[in-house]
This record gives C-alpha cells, sequence and structure tokens, in this order.
C-alpha cells in the first residue's frame, strides 16, 4: 500500500526494477499516529509537510505540475505559514493516495479548491514548533513568534532553528485545527508574490523526469495498433511478421471491454519489444482485420450539417426569462447568426507515456498523469487487482490539458506488465495521441436578438448543440451534462430583458473528453463574436456595445435554470456571477491596448470579455491581415481577475499561455471519414506557430481580497473571439466558423 511505503522503501525498490528520477523527489508523509524510531528522525505534523533535523522544509505537492507551477504555489502557501525561509524548503513530490484528498489536477481548482486546508497544514507546523520552544524556554507560548525558519523569543530575543526543534515537537498532540489562527493577509510573505519556479532549474538542466523519460531495470517497450474506429476490435490478426521483426519479442492483444470504456483502454494490438523503434517497425508489420463497430458511418462534415439543422429548431429550454418570441416577433431588427466549431485535440508537446511493473499481487506504475486516484479506482475492474495494490507514481507532464487526466494509457501499461510479468513502457507516438484522443466536442450555435427603436436588445435567443463528455461514458446520451452546459451558455451575462437558451439533441460518435477551458471555447467564440456582429449591425464601438450588453453591475440571478447551476463546484454565494467585474476587466484590457487609437490600413483590434472558472478575463487582440490573407498577431492585452492569488508570476505566464491556446483553438481541427480520424501529426492538425504568437503579451491580474478563482483555463475562452474579432476590424470579413482555415483567402 502506498501510505506502508517509506522513502527509504521506495529507493530500494527502484534498485530492484525501478527508476531512480533524477530531480524529483517522492516522499510518501507518513502520520504521527505511525510514529517510530525512523520518524522521530523527522517531524511530520501532517501529510504536506516534513521538518528535518537539518532545518530542510519538505512540503508535498499532491498535484501533478505540467508547467503551471503548482509545485511552486503549493509550496508558497505552506511555507508563508509555516514561516519557513524559502531557501530551507524542498518540494516533493505526492504519489497517488486518497489520504491527501482529490489529486485530480484539472479544471482550475488546486489553488482555489485548497487553499484553507493548505494554510492549515503550513499553520499546524509553526504552532507546534513555537510550543515546542517555549516548552524548552519555559515560556507562554504567546511570547514565541516563528519567523524564517526560526522561533524567536520575543522578550530575551533567543532564537532557535526549526531543525533543533523538530524532536520536540514530533511528540507534541497535533492541535485542532479549526483553533489555528492563520496569517492576516497583509503578513503574507509568499502569497500573492512572483516567486521563481522551484522547476525551472531541472527543466533547463534537463533533470526533470517526464513520462516519456522513465526507464526501469529490463523494461520492455510496447506499441499498440489500436481500433481506427473508436470502440470497434480487432476481429483477425497475424503477428507473424511483426515477430520476424528484429527485437520484437511478443504480442499481446489488450481486452475490449463491453459498453463504452470511459477512461480505461479501447483494445487493440501490442508489440512489445527491446527498444522503441523495432516495436514501432513490428506495429507496421502487422496484419488486422478490423470490425469497425457502431461509429464506423461517421462524417464530421456530415455531423456539422447535422448540428447547424438542429440548431434551427428548438430545444430544451435551460434558462428563460421574460416573452422571447413576443419580444422578437414585435422587435423592429432582428439578428440572427450561426457559428460553428470543429473537434479539436489536447496535441500535448509530449504524447502520453506510462511504465508499469507487477509488484506482489498489484503493479506499480510511473506516468505523467494529471490524475493518479483515476488509474487507482479504473484499474481493479480493467485489470484485476485492488485498488490499494495499484501504486501510482507521478511524473512532470510535458502538458496535459485534460488529456492526462484520463487513465487509459497508464492503464495499457499495467495490464502489459501483468501480462508479460515484468516492467514494460507504453509509449504513444504523436499519431497516436492525435487519432486516439478524447476530443473536444465540435458545436453548433444560433443567436437570434431583437433590437428595438433604440438600437437596445431587447430579446435574445440561443441554442447549442454538441455532442457531450456524458456520451464517453454513456453511449444512449444525447445531450451533454449539466455542468457542460453550465460553461458558458446557461450563464449568459448579458443585460436582455427576454431571454431564452436552449439545447438541442445530439449523440457523440468520438470519445469526447475536458480540454482546457471545455465548453467555455465554443460558447464565448459564438456569445463575444454575436456581440461583436451586433455592434457592427448597428455601427457602434465594439468595446462600448459590450460593455452595454453586459449592463449595470449585478449579480446574475440563476436560480430558475433547468437543474442547478453548479458554478464550478462552488458557492454562488462566495462566487456569484457578477458583471461589475467582467466590466472592469473589459475597460482595462481595452486601457492597456489604447483602445481607439489609430491603426495601420489592414490592422483591427477585437475584443471579448467571458467568465469561467470564477475567473473574469477580457482580452483585446491586434492583428494584421496580409493581402494574401496571412495573419499576424501583433498583440494580445489581457486583464485577469481571479480573487485571491498565489504566485503572480504563474498567474501572468497562465494568461499568456492560455490566450495563445485559444489561437490555436481556432486554427486546429479534427475531422472524421468513415470513423477514421485524418489528422496526425502538426503538419495537418495546426497549432500556433512563432508567427501567430503575438509580437506584444501584456497581462493585468487585478488586486483583489476576493475568495481564489482558477487561473489555468481562463485566458483561453476570450482569446479564438477576440481573434476573430480583430479580423474583422482588420478586413471586414467575419469570421462564424472555426478553423479559420483559407477564409481570409476566399
Amino acid at each position: 500500500m502506498i501510505a506502508e511505503q517509506s522513502r527509504r522503501d521506495f529507493i530500494e525498490n527502484l534498485g530492484k526494477g525501478g527508476a531512480f528520477l533524477l530531480g524529483f523527489s517522492f516522499l510518501p508523509a507518513r502520520s504521527l499516529a505511525k510514529a517510530g524510531e525512523e520518524v522521530a528522525a523527522s517531524f511530520e505534523p501532517n501529510v504536506f509537510v516534513s521538518i528535518e533535523p537539518s532545518g530542510k522544509v519538505n512540503i508535498v505537492c499532491h498535484f501533478s505540475e505540467m508547467g503551471q507551477r503548482v509545485r511552486t504555489s503549493v509550496g508558497q502557501v505552506i511555507a508563508d505559514e509555516l514561516e519557513a525561509d524559502w531557501k530551507h524548503v524542498n518540494v516533493v513530490q505526492a504519489m497517488g493516495d486518497e489520504k491527501y484528498g482529490s489529486q485530480n489536477t484539472d479544471g482550475s481548482r488546486s489553488i482555489r479548491n485548497n487553499l484553507p486546508r493548505l494554510r492549515k497544514a503550513g499553520a499546524t507546523g509553526r504552532v507546534m514548533l513555537e510550543q515546542a520552544a517555549a516548552n524548552r524556554w519555559g515560556v507562554d507560548v504567546s511570547e514565541c513568534k516563528a519567523e524564517l525558519s526560526e522561533v524567536v523569543h520575543a522578550k530575551s530575543g533567543k532564537k532557535i532553528g526549526f531543525g533543533a526543534l523538530v524532536a520536540d515537537a514530533a511528540k507534541l498532540e497535533v492541535p485542532d485545527q479549526d483553533s489555528l489562527k492563520l496569517k492576516d493577509r497583509k503578513d503574507w510573505r509568499y502569497i500573492g508574490k512572483a516567486v521563481d519556479s522551484v522547476d525551472d532549474a531541472g527543466v533547463v538542466q534537463g533533470t526533470n523526469v517526464f513520462g516519456q523519460d522513465i526507464r526501469l531495470d529490463g523494461m520492455k517497450y510496447a506499441v499498440i495498433a489500436r481500433p481506427p474506429v473508436v470502440f470497434g476490435k480487432a476481429s483477425s490478426f497475424d503477428a507473424s511478421k511483426a515477430l520476424a521483426v528484429a527485437g520484437v519479442e511478443r504480442v499481446e492483444e489488450l481486452p475490449v471491454l463491453e459498453g463504452n470504456a470511459g477512461m480505461k483502454p479501447v483494445g487493440g494490438i501490442a508489440v512489445i519489444a527491446e527498444n522503441t523503434w523495432s516495436a514501432i517497425k513490428g506495429r507496421r508489420a502487422l496484419e488486422i482485420e478490423w470490425e469497425d463497430g457502431a461509429n464506423a458511418t461517421y462524417d464530421s462534415e456530415v455531423y456539422r450539417k447535422e448540428l447547424e439543422e438542429a440548431v434551427k429548431g428548438p430545444g430544451d429550454v435551460l434558462r428563460s426569462e421574460g416573452d422571447v418570441d413576443a419580444a422578437l416577433a414585435s422587435s423592429e431588427k432582428r439578428v440572427v447568426r450561426d457559428y460553428y466549431m470543429a473537434h479539436l485535440a489536447h496535441a500535448t508537446m509530449e504524447p502520453p507515456a506510462a511504465a508499469a511493473t507487477p509488484r506482489g499481487e498489484g503493479v506499480e506504475i510511473w506516468t505523467s498523469t494529471q490524475n493518479p486516484q483515476a488509474i487507482q479506482q479504473n484499474g481493479p475492474g480493467y485489470l484485476g487487482v485492488k485498488q490499494e495494490d495499484i501504486v501510482v507514481n507521478v511524473a512532470f507532464l510535458g502538458g496535459g490539458f485534460g488529456r492526462k487526466s484520463k487513465a487509459d494509457f497508464a492503464l495499457e501499461a499495467a495490464w502489459l506488465a501483468k501480462k508479460i510479468d515484468g516492467p514494460v513502457k507504453v509509449v504513444w507516438t504523436r499519431e497516436d495521441d492525435i487519432r486516439h484522443c478524447y476530443y473536444h466536442s465540435c458545436n453548433a450555435q444560433r443567436f437570434e436578438a431583437g433590437i428595438d427603436k433604440e438600437g437596445k436588445v431587447t430579446a435574445l435567443l440561443a441554442r447549442s448543440a454538441y455532442p457531450g463528455i456524458s456520451s464517453t461514458f454513456n453511449s444512449a446520451a444525447e445531450n451533454p451534462g449539466s455542468f457542460e452546459l453550465d460553461l458558458g451558455f446557461k450563464d449568459n451575462a448579458f443585460y436582455v430583458p427576454h431571454m431564452r437558451l436552449e439545447n438541442p439533441k445530439a449523440k457523440g460518435h468520438v470519445r469526447i473528453g475536458w480540454l482546457r477551458s471545455v465548453c467555455n471555447i465554443f460558447h464565448a467564440f459564438g456569445a463575444q463574436t454575436f456581440a461583436d456582429e451586433l455592434a457592427a449591425e448597428l455601427g457602434r464601438d465594439p468595446k462600448d456595445f459590450l460593455l452595454e450588453l453586459i449592463g449595470p453591475d449585478r449579480d446574475i440571478d440563476l436560480t430558475q435554470t433547468k437543474n442547478p447551476y453548479g458554478n464550478y463546484g462552488d458557492t454562488i454565494e462566495r462566487h456569484p456571477v457578477n458583471t461589475g467585474r467582467l466590466s472592469h476587466v473589459t475597460r482595462e484590457a481595452a486601457k492597456m491596448a489604447g483602445w481607439g487609437r489609430k491603426l495601420p490600413k489592414r490592422r483591427g483590434l477585437g475584443v471579448a470579455a467571458h467568465r469561467s472558472f470564477l475567473t473574469y478575463v477580457a482580452t483585446v487582440m491586434e492583428v494584421e491581415v496580409s493581402e494574401s490573407g496571412n495573419v499576424k498577431v501583433v498583440g494580445i492585452w489581457t486583464a485577469a481577475d481571479a480573487g485571491t492569488i498565489v504566485n503572480l508570476d504563474a498567474v501572468n505566464a497562465q494568461c499568456e499561455g492560455g490566450a495563445i491556446f485559444g489561437i490555436s483553438c481556432a486554427l486546429g481541427e479534427i475531422t472524421a471519414k468513415a470513423g477514421r480520424i485524418q489528422q496526425s501529426n502538426y503538419h495537418d492538425y495546426l497549432v500556433a506557430r512563432m508567427a501567430e504568437t503575438p509580437i506584444t503579451s501584456e497581462v493585468k491580474v487585478i488586486e483583489s481580497d476576493a475568495y481564489p478563482a482558477g487561473v489555468g483555463e481562463p485566458a483561453t475562452p476570450p482569446a479564438a473571439p477576440a481573434f476573430c474579432n480583430a479580423i474583422f476590424a482588420a478586413t471586414g470579413k467575419r469570421i462564424r466558423s472555426l478553423p479559420i482555415g483559407n477564409q481570409l483567402r476566399a
């Protein structure tokens, strides 16, 4: 079991067939209840903090690092409340273990859901160290205060380092968590500051170990021929030619699960070899007859037409205010627009990879995962082992974006390790990743607005149709899950007296998964492009009209929506949908960009604003479009209000990276013919290259003492509409369908 494995045991296990991960610490924290001779050598007030006699402070990060600096941020929070000197802090990576609570590094919630408990983790250690010092000096604890890895006695000026107090503090009772006094905001030492990433040096030096870097003694390499049509299967195969390839040792067929696999593997034929190249060559030599199954007829272009037809008719009413039909009928002017967005892939720089080896009755896994617990939870039914016998070690991730929160690639490695009774690494090629992804859903939207004689929008009818993530887990699903419809659709922020939002039915034909900012991507594209279109229709300045459409500062009442509004898992009392904050970031982004300035010919500014993951972001983008239709992004200006933040540099970086990711969302496209994905690599699945990234990028983070919100995803949704609105301002050409493709050359 994970909780029983000490650091010493872990290193010993590595020597018996594991990998010593340079620059990457695994230190499972243990409870004081199990303290023995080994534990007495350090002070561990909880699963997140361990202080050694040397004064070294080990802080456990239970989330996964994929460039968002969560390891640094977790370290900042705990070190601040602990009053540890940052130069003595070492951040170590947690293994998959339910004792940490949720380890799912997804949904921009690592900090916003954990800030109070992480602060208490640090404060617990501080209080116990102060008590240990007070006991040693024979003084009242109120006279003792921790400062920068020392405890200071205020009256005498005596000081003692944390390391010297380890043995004494380890004997104390852990204080009641509700009685802890946390630091005042004004006394924060690290929280809210720009602290350098603890992982930068390892990235530069090449010592940080990613999933594709993992090596185990005696390890074999496997690549898998997966069904070309999702949920298909091999009806027969001939492995003789594959086995004739030098280095290939065996071929194994993975099990095919009944029904939708969810997060589990979809089957396939694995070629196991001495090295990756032999395995790839062996896979090419396989002769397989595929039974394509129910999704063999999937044609994404035909399906697009079905979705576009669906939004012309009624759907499930999700939110209704006023009398839309009457208001539209009596309006002076009606504007109807349709929008479409194609499937997208995560296309992370590092394709999935996982290594595994048998451990007793169970299996031990090393992988770049966003959610080690998902592997443990999905493993028993697939592997035939107990959940507690699945050990998961978390490596660095070369990008995640939601793809690596799935368990499939890790379970492939685990199943093969059990099958061959030895260590094996499953390597996904780029082509595997693009063609066997959990895709971002395609989407069609229709917006219809009624405008009165004064040019005011009095009615809004919006429909959004798309296959939901729910279809990946339930093939009978015909509508997205309620939480998906919450993401930028049900919480429409426009100030329109008559509004109705509808969702027509749509079934899935590929695996749909969550991708950075999920449904907010296409919902922001539709709503913010439509706002820009209405401004053009009325001859209004787009920024001024958007602010008018958002309307007066208020909290939007979403109590009457179909199914309760999920609010990203938080309460509406803590995080109301507030239009004042949305308007504020819009004004700030416009000010940063110098909105209204005179621009050269074929240059334009576009604006978009959106709330997602409880954070408010506005983006202004400036583009230059050549006569031949080539687009250059001159600048991006982003204003973000994420409430209380932990690492200023990380928030700035996430806003910059999120905006560039949003540009990629306007460029990339996944299509299918006869159920088969047509794209395979970066040459035909486009992401933003250097030419499409901004010359200038500026971010303003709004200072706030509001509850913390998410920062990893919210800058992505407004980027694509701001991009396309800027193209319109530069050329007069309106982009209503993504990807942009050759529309500017038409």
